[in-house]
């Protein structure tokens, strides 16, 4: 059982992150915030795909303007889930000149290190903080090593110089210094440690599992996970995944987004997909019934069960929706689908209910594990219809 690290609880809209509460799912759009159709659209779709928080970019004065429409249209079509304003460089003014956006927001996202320099810097983010405590709104404090404050990172340097030079070093203290010295003065100018949530970014696997576990020895406060400039397709997931995975067994981690770089033709709503998939894995969190499958090898008859571990897929995501309206504990329900005798009946008994296939020149028929015991052998062209009518029935019972 993972134990999770100690933190307050933030309140976003209407979802509360922190220890005492499921880790959020994250997404961001990646469309012109300007253009209301296609970002109400993106958000629509991230939502209903389970996200539970989805941030957007306010870049310039159209985008300010409109995401106050693009939120008062969510919520006119029952969207209630929380909206958060991603800001860089600009942040103070559009926060000040559109009070309205300011008041609809659920959060906001500031990253220090690109608010100016010197004075104006710590103006500029106090400006920011005194809006969000004048709204009641929680603030992301995210640092990026891409964009970490150039006159932070030299002191850092001459601080730790008798300890290292090496620059990799001095980012990753930099890092979590940043990260500390922010929230410290977002609490000097009045804003709780319930309205504070940390990321610190970065790139490398290695440089991001050592800049959070060292944050989270030394505060108690909200993180959000992530991985920055993962890249797109297999690299970015396994990269994010991995680093994701290895800070959240450690009970490090509130909410979390897996940020790809979007491949032509995809969904946006595929990272959504990998963080629950990842919470699902880790036994966190559980969105869907599971199926569980063997890889397959020279002793199954490949065609057929790899074809009967798709359709049971298929078939769960058709009739979940059904089967969760009357019971979410629906979600926790264990499927195994195993193509010979090797490991068959041993996974089988380990499922709420499994299917042991034949495989090559073994007898034909499948036995159905139910509980753990030898329910019932299935054979013939039915085999498939029988299987899921004892699912059907077991659920009817159980749930």
């Amino acid at each position: 059982m993972i134990i999770r690290r100690k933190t307050p609880t933030v309140t976003i809209g209407n979802v509360k992150i922190g220890s005492a509460h499921p880790i959020a799912v994250q997404s961001m759009t990646n469309t012109p915030t300007a253009n209301i159709t296609q970002t109400l659209a993106q958000i629509k779709l991230l939502f209903d795909q389970g996200s539970d928080i989805v941030r957007v970019t306010i870049n310039d004065e159209k985008a300010a303007a409109a995401c106050e429409k693009i939120i008062l249209q969510l919520r006119r079509q029952g969207y209630t889930a929380p909206i958060v304003g991603d800001f860089h460089y600009n942040g103070h003014l559009l926060l000040a000149r559109f009070p309205r956006m300011a008041k609809l927001l659920d959060k906001y996202r500031i990253n220090p290190g690109n608010l100016g320099r010197g004075k104006d810097k710590t103006d500029h983010f106090a400006q920011m903080i005194r809006i969000a405590i004048k709204n009641k709104k929680p603030v992301r404090i995210g640092v990026n090593a891409g964009s970490i404050d150039a006159e932070l990172l030299s002191a850092v340097a001459k601080k730790h110089a008798q300890r290292t030079r090496d620059p990799n070093k001095i980012l990753r203290l930099a890092m979590v210094e940043s990260a500390l010295k922010n929230a410290q003065l977002a609490q000097r100018l009045g804003l709780g440690d319930n309205k504070i949530v940390l990321s610190v970014k970065m790139s490398s696997v290695e440089d991001m599992l050592a800049v959070y576990q060292d944050l989270a020895k030394r505060c108690s406060y909200v993180l959000h996970l992530g991985l920055t400039e993962a890249g797109s397709g297999a690299r970015g997931i396994t990269t994010s995944v991995s680093a994701l995975a290895i800070l959240l067994q450690q009970g490090i981690g509130d909410t979390l987004r897996v940020s790809l770089t979007p491949q032509p033709g995809h969904p946006r709503w595929e990272e959504v997909l990998y963080c629950k998939e990842l919470l699902q894995a880790l036994g966190s969190r559980y969105f869907t019934p599971t199926v569980i499958s063997c890889p397959g090898c020279g002793r199954t008859a490949n065609q057929y069960f790899e074809q009967l571990a798709q359709r049971t897929k298929n078939y769960i995501d058709k009739r979940q929706s059904a089967w969760q309206a009357k019971n979410k504990k629906i979600n926790q329900l264990k499927i195994a689908v195993m193509g010979c005798i090797v490991n068959g009946p041993g996974e089988s008994k380990h499922a709420d209910i499994g299917l042991s296939l034949p495989g090559q020149g073994e007898t034909d028929q499948a036995a159905v594990y139910i509980d753990g015991k030898l329910a019932t052998t299935l054979h013939g062209k039915t085999l498939e219809q029988q299987f899921f009518r004892i699912i059907e029935n077991y659920i009817r019972s159980r749930y």
